[in-house]
């Protein structure tokens, strides 16, 4: 499984049509770089690390911020279905994602609270719609790109 199906089928299950959910965010936040970041109504963000293989997972114990921030209020790893036995990997206060090849999320373990998170502002709000809509185009002129050298190969 690729790390954009993974992306995908996390971005379904927390639901876009609900939550504000932005990949790679990276910057102009002040948190560290996050895999997926969920937003939802109520203002809190959910960091989801996605992992496709056991060594990118035992990789990520090594960080230095170890994904604790005070914006963020809950913490998920999502991992493809052939590393279900991993969860000892993960940090114990974060949940525990398994996505089948079906592209269904299965919640194996539920991520703790951090009761100490503080939720986005609107600045913040606004800023992380932007980042969202930016990967948006970027992807689009990705597609554009992909469809032109298939339509050159007919």
């Amino acid at each position: 499984m690729t790390t954009i199906e993974m992306e995908v089928a996390v971005a379904r299950y927390f639901n876009p049509r609900v939550n504000i959910i932005v990949p790679n965010v990276s910057w102009g936040l002040g948190v560290h770089e996050c895999d997926v970041l969920v937003l939802t109504t109520s203002g809190y963000a959910a960091e989801i690390e996605i992992k496709i293989n056991k060594s990118d997972l035992l990789r990520d114990k090594g960080k230095i911020h170890s994904h604790l921030h005070r914006k963020i209020k809950r913490l998920y790893f999502a991992v493809p279905e052939t590393l279900r036995d991993c969860v000892e990997h993960i940090p114990e206060r974060a949940g525990f994602l398994v996505v089948r090849e079906s592209h269904y999320v299965e919640v194996v373990k539920e991520a703790q609270t951090n009761e100490d998170a503080i939720k986005f502002d609107a600045d913040e709000i606004l800023h992380l719609a932007h980042l969202g809509t930016m990967r948006i185009w970027t992807l689009k002129e990705k597609l554009i790109q992909k469809l032109s050298i298939a339509d050159e190969r007919y």
